[in-house]
């Protein structure tokens, strides 16, 4: 069997692909990746040694405003978004049985059709619950597309999200598809979703409601990290204390001297060391103490346990190992699944989620200080024995049977 999985995102929408790469050739299928050409992606996959076909622009020059600025056009850049990802899709997908797709919706989009037009398997997955259908929880608000004031009920809301997302996608899409020999869509957002979505998530991080049918939890999809840490950080790590790990991925936090500061002079208002990773945030050392150290890419999965606290953006991938580590976190959300993120670590007692959107050194020192507290520590390792790692496993075992 073969497999193509598309995805266009940030790190954490292409690792856990990754991840279903490794466990689907562990059943002796073959899976290729379509994914964003950012070298740091690249590596990533070279080192799962999983086969890779850049797609796209890079995106972490679009996401800190470093490359050049995206066309203005919403309608003409959704248009040539999927004609171009259609093609690099259908291109990497010959010889393949079905195709695997999430990311922005436009590139899932453009993976449907393809998969349409090849007459092959399509699945959809999501690594956060928020942007499925669901009784439970509003849809987000779409690009210029405001859901009703005065509306709470969610089928209604969601009702309302299907007509707006088809008002957004509906004419390209189809557009794409009638040059393909395929019939229109409806329902554009639906038909990419499909009618049973694979959510990989866990089921403690992330409960779905007994009513909200349809999605298939798989749990999450982790990538085994082999990595050593570097002779530095290690002798940091023994030099004293466990620190707390603070960094935000592939959220450019800003402005980062700013946040830097804040976040250095919380941890040491704890009495803490800190590991500060760069990320997109291009996060630095605020003084030359040896009290902080400065980390680029590092293994989580091993840092993370000999850690006294993390601090974060609340990226579902994050969230999902500091909480394996059984190490408290601090979520400081900012965009799209986030806030979910940082309201579940707190409902579940394994960190704090800082309030509003005002960082400042004693906000954030005061998130630490909860998160520090043994009835948290207690909670987090706890709540570490009861989640699954074994997400990619069941995917893989879903697409090969």
């Amino acid at each position: 069997m073969r497999v193509l999985l598309s995805t266009y995102g940030s790190r954490g929408d292409v690792e856990p692909m990754a991840a279903l790469a490794v466990r689907l050739r562990a059943l002796g299928a073959t899976a290729i990746v379509c994914a964003p050409p950012d070298p740091e992606f690249a590596r990533l996959l070279a080192d799962a040694d999983v086969p890779a076909a850049p797609a796209g622009d890079a995106v972490r020059p679009l996401v800190t405003g470093t490359g050049p600025p995206p066309v203005r056009d919403f309608t003409a850049r959704t248009a040539a978004v999927l004609a171009e990802q259609f093609d690099r899709i259908s291109t990497a997908a010959a010889g393949c049985d079905a195709i695997v797709a999430t990311g922005m919706f436009p590139v899932a989009a453009a993976a449907r059709t393809a998969a349409d037009a090849l007459g092959l398997r399509y699945h959809h997955v999501s690594f956060q619950p928020t942007l499925l259908p669901s009784l439970h929880h509003p849809p987000p608000e779409r690009p210029g597309r405001p859901l009703p004031p005065g509306v709470t009920d969610n089928r209604e809301l969601w009702a309302h999200d299907a007509a707006s997302m088809h008002a957004l996608y509906g004419e390209p899409v189809n557009r794409l598809r009638a040059a393909n020999g395929l019939a229109p869509l409806g329902c554009v957002r639906d038909h990419v979703h499909t009618a049973h979505p694979w959510l990989a998530t866990d089921p403690v991080l992330s409960p779905r409601h007994p009513r909200d049918l349809g999605a298939v939890q798989t749990g999450a999809w982790i990538l085994p990290d082999p990595r050593p840490l570097t002779p530095e950080l290690e002798a940091f790590l023994d030099a004293g204390p466990p620190p707390v790990y603070i960094g935000f991925g592939s959220i450019p936090m800003r402005p980062s001297e700013s946040v830097a500061r804040i976040a250095v002079g919380a941890a040491r208002r704890n009495g803490l060391r800190v590991i500060l990773a760069s990320g997109w945030a291009g996060l630095a050392p605020i003084d030359d103490h040896d009290d902080c150290i400065a980390v680029d890419d590092v293994n989580q999965q091993t840092l993370f346990p000999r850690t006294a606290a993390v601090v974060h953006h609340g990226g579902a991938g994050t969230t999902a190992t500091a909480a394996i580590a059984g190490t408290p976190q601090v979520v400081l959300p900012q965009i799209v699944d986030q806030p979910y993120w940082a309201r579940r670590v707190a409902e579940l007692g394994i960190g704090a989620a800082h309030r509003g959107p005002n960082l400042t050194t004693r906000s954030l020192a005061a998130a630490i200080t909860t998160a520090l507290t043994a009835e948290t520590r207690e909670r987090a390792t706890a709540t570490a024995g009861a989640i699954r790692t074994d997400g990619a496993a069941t995917a893989a075992a879903l697409l090969t049977a």
